[in-house]
């Protein structure tokens, strides 16, 4: 509870002091995973699915509920037999037929639970579809700062190679530097000006991105707030997630459910009981005459009623393989159930551990990268001073601006993935979903509520409102440039 509430604080923090302190117009983490939460498609259509699977238990239990069915019928009798002694004209017919379940071998029962527990495995994936878009989200935001970054380097040093061109041009007319140190120095610009095109066009890709997830176009991204709560070990950031990860969760959720599909397939060879009531009225509407032969004086009955009542026991005898096949069918799903359950554990297992390496790598390549950074800017000083003084050639200095632009973007690059891979490692552990953010730009989803209004619904007419699409569309969002927002 103490990672939750540390998530959920380090956001909410960062929300309010970007807001006071930032550009008006500045967006930060929280308000983005807030917009791609009540907007994102990918979890819109979960939500959806979640919904339509909760409607499998009150289908589930509607095979053991009471049904009642009536039927009209008219008919006109256009020719009558010669040998009919009472001859009507038409008939109107009205029955009802009530049936009652008593016992269905189970197979009502188990049908019932399985689909109880796939709602609370729905509902563990719909946890996972949340971390999962939400990491998306945080990939497509850092990617967004990390690229604006590159183009930033990338655009300074080739300023600075159009300077150090002017600079070697001019040497070289007055002849204290040969046409081999021009040559050298345009080759270099000429380089940088590809590698910012490059850039910038990773750059439009990173803001297009952004918006197909948050659905707004990113602007002047603010830098995230620390991620708090991560784990000291991998062995306890796979013991957090072996209790915590969604996926896993809804895994094994599907493997009890399963289990319950065997047992409601064994029932298919068991008898059943059940009441039945059945009424019935036919009226003649005044058409029923005797023939004359009959001698019969005065009106014939018109109407006539039945009602009659019952238990019926069906009991299977031969079905021609088909309980024994359902039977197989079904255990081989709970044995590709249990399986998956397995499976998904390993994928959790690798994910965390593969997480907590990338962070970890990440961390370590940011110290590594600070140290060669500082140590790159003196040298870069040092060939400079040195060069005045005839001691270092322009190579030398390209190569120098060279070292320092790449470690400058290696630190930058590696602040991006550590990011990344911690909120990867939040996710896999479990630790990552709207409740564990403190998400309060309105109302939560809470899929219980649907859930509870329909699982005991027995009403035949009932419906939703018409379906209408939660998320937002991106047409009218502008087509994305390289431009940087000035700091």
């Amino acid at each position: 509870m103490a990672l939750r509430g540390g998530i959920a604080g380090f956001l909410a923090l960062a929300g309010s002091g970007l807001a006071a302190s930032g550009p008006a117009q500045a967006d930060d983490l929280r308000g983005a995973l807030i917009a791609a939460y009540h907007t994102n498609p990918t979890l819109a259509a979960a939500r959806d699915d979640q919904r339509a699977t909760d409607e499998g238990v009150p289908l589930a239990r509607a095979d053991g509920l009471p049904s009642l069915t009536g039927a009209v019928q008219e008919e006109e009798f256009l020719a009558q037999s010669q040998l009919n002694t009472v001859a009507p004209a038409r008939l109107l017919s009205l029955n009802s037929s009530l049936s009652v379940p008593i016992y269905s071998g189970g197979a009502v029962r188990n049908a019932v639970k399985a689909a109880e527990i796939r709602v609370r495995a729905g509902q563990a994936g719909l946890r996972g579809s949340e971390s999962g878009v939400f990491s998306s989200v945080v990939a497509a935001y850092m990617d967004v700062i990390l690229d604006e970054a590159v183009v930033r380097l990338n655009r300074a040093n080739t300023d600075s190679l159009d300077g150090d061109v002017q600079s070697t041009t001019d040497r070289f007319k007055i002849g204290s530097l040969t046409r081999t140190d021009v040559a050298q120095s345009q080759s270099r610009l000429a380089v940088a000006k590809g590698q910012l095109l490059t850039a910038q066009s990773n750059l439009i890709t990173a803001r297009e991105h952004y918006i197909q997830l948050v659905g707004t176009a990113p602007v002047d991204l603010q830098p995230p707030p620390p991620l708090p709560g991560l784990p000291e070990s991998p062995d306890a950031a796979v013991a957090i997630a072996l209790d915590n990860n969604p996926d896993l969760i809804a895994a094994h959720e599907r493997s009890k459910a399963a289990r319950f599909d065997v047992s409601t397939a064994e029932a298919s060879r068991l008898p059943k009981l059940s009441l039945f009531a059945d009424g019935g009225r036919s009226d003649y509407l005044g058409s029923l005459v005797a023939a004359p032969s009959l001698g019969v004086t005065g009106p014939l009955p018109q109407i006539s009623n039945s009602a009659d009542v019952g238990i019926r026991a069906t009991i299977p005898l031969f079905q021609g393989g088909r309980p024994a096949a359902q039977v197989r069918q079904a255990q081989a799903r709970e044995g590709s159930a249990l399986d998956n359950e397995i499976g998904a554990e390993r994928a959790v297992i690798a994910q965390v551990r593969a997480s907590y390496a990338a962070w970890s790598s990440a961390n370590a390549i940011i110290a590594a990268t600070q140290t060669a950074l500082d140590a790159s800017q003196l040298s870069l000083e040092g060939v400079k001073a040195e060069n005045s003084v005839g001691n270092r050639t322009v190579l030398d200095i390209l190569n120098a601006e060279q070292e320092f632009v790449s470690a400058e973007v290696q630190l930058v690059t590696a602040r991006r993935n550590a990011y990344v891979a911690g909120f990867s490692l939040l996710a896999a552990m479990g630790k990552a979903e709207a409740r564990d953010l403190g998400l309060d730009g309105g109302p939560l989803y809470d899929p219980e509520v649907h859930y509870r209004a329909v699982r005991g619904n027995i009403w035949d007419w009932g419906s939703d409102p018409k379906p209408r699409a939660q998320a937002t569309r991106t047409v009218d969002t502008p087509a994305q440039g390289s431009e940087i927002p000035k700091r």
